[in-house]
């Protein structure tokens, strides 16, 4: 159980406190309602480009890291197609430093020519280090494509060509700016040991009188229902060769979420699922497979992934997949069976929520899904889910018509 105090301030940012004074150090985390998936389909990859723009100085402080280091801090960020983070951790006694940085950063970056060309050419050079010149590096940018037909999932949050990251201005970014990085946009959260009311006395200080943005809505479009299957097969010189199978599954706020989770887990996570058991130790089809989910906003993928053994055709793999997927569509999975991903997901939110680090994050990101509150309540969800509505899963998700299958390998 996080314990935790809620604030929201005049302009709209809202405001969370989780006080722990058993750490010298206190975190501050502020993250963003802005991701890939809401750029134009031009101009993709802003997202990311603006979590770095973040670092190349705003109107008072022209170098944000040299600022925090000074005050014994460190700092990192990142950014999803659903949203952007941004946390600093250094010691409570000068926690007003991190509030003071992320503030004036939230007023008003640096704007320059000479800024977004330096930011620019960065993330350019990683997009070709990743994505271009890396075995297996387009993988996410040919899966998302042959999923997703109008979300725009449909690109990863490195862009979708390097020539629209290119092609930004200062025009473009200055509007993205005031579009998203507005304090109604947004959540505070810190963790550490400071008083909930000092906090947001700190909050108020140096955030209240920055101005909210206007207030827009997402037009997204809906993702439509696939109703025959998708194939590509894709030929590159790499090491081995890799089938990927994929389904749309429901978004990270919906009711079947759950459980469709917990039939990843079942399928293919660690050594004693059922993929791993039969395909890996048994019949040796592959040298790896996994199963897992995207955890989306939106309408988000289930995968099942592996990499094939020497001398396994695609076929041959794709059988093997076949025949635990009809397993488990026809079978209700055994009590035992759900108890131990159960256990597992149990393990995996207790060792999330500890730490003033991660206590920070997963409350902002639980506020951004839904309610704060949903940090300590979402583990019932999953303790709730029956064997019966993980096999309805199955049935319903996992069925032919509704994969997306890429072969990608050197034959």
């Amino acid at each position: 159980m996080i314990q935790y105090e809620r604030f929201i301030l005049s302009n709209g940012l809202r405001i969370l406190v989780h006080e722990d004074h058993a750490t010298p150090m206190a975190v501050m985390n502020i993250m963003y309602d802005v991701g890939a998936r809401d750029e134009n389909p031009e101009q993709t990859g802003f997202a990311h480009l603006f979590e770095h723009l973040m670092f190349g100085g705003s109107d008072n402080i022209p170098d944000f890291d040299t600022e925090l280091q000074l005050a014994g801090g460190t700092n990192n960020a990142y950014t999803s197609n659903d949203l952007t983070n941004y946390y600093d951790i250094l010691p409570v006694t000068n926690i007003e430093t991190a509030l003071w940085l992320e503030s004036d950063r939230m007023l008003k970056l640096d704007f320059s020519e000479k800024s977004l060309s330096v930011q620019r050419n960065v993330v350019c050079e990683e997009f070709k280090e990743h994505y271009i010149n890396r075995p297996y590096g387009d993988v996410w940018h040919i899966l998302r494509k042959l999923v997703y037909e109008k979300h725009p999932y449909q690109w990863p949050t490195i862009g979708l060509e390097l020539q629209h990251v290119r092609d930004a201005t200062l025009a473009d970014v200055e509007n993205f700016f005031y579009k998203y990085y507005r304090p109604n946009n947004a959540i505070l959260s810190i963790s550490g040991g400071i008083s909930a009311e000092k906090a947001l006395a700190l909050a108020k200080k140096w955030f209240g009188d920055i101005p909210a943005g206007e207030k827009f809505e997402r037009n997204i479009p809906n993702e439509p229902v696939q109703t025959a299957a998708k194939f590509q097969h894709v030929k590159k010189d790499v090491p081995v060769n890799v089938i990927y199978k994929a389904w749309k599954m429901p978004g990270r706020t919906e009711k079947d979420y759950y459980a469709t989770n917990l039939l990843s887990d079942v399928l293919g996570l660690g050594e004693s699922s059922r993929l791993q058991h039969a395909l890996k130790k048994e019949t040796k089809l592959f040298t790896d497979v996994a199963a897992y989910i995207t955890g989306s906003i939106d309408t988000g993928m289930f995968i099942i992934t592996g990499k094939l053994a020497e001398d396994v055709t695609y076929e041959q793999a794709e059988k093997g997949i076949q025949q635990e997927l009809d397993k488990i569509r026809i079978t209700v999975i055994s009590d035992t069976e759900l108890t131990r991903v159960k256990n597992t997901v149990e393990m995996d939110i207790a060792s999330n929520n500890t730490g003033v680090m991660n206590k920070a994050e997963m409350l902002a990101t639980a506020e951004m899904l839904e309610s704060a509150d949903l940090v300590n309540t979402e583990i019932h969800r999953y303790l709730n889910v029956d064997a019966a509505s993980v096999h309805a899963m199955a049935q319903t998700l996992l069925t032919d018509e509704k994969c997306c299958t890429l072969y990608y390998g050197k034959d």
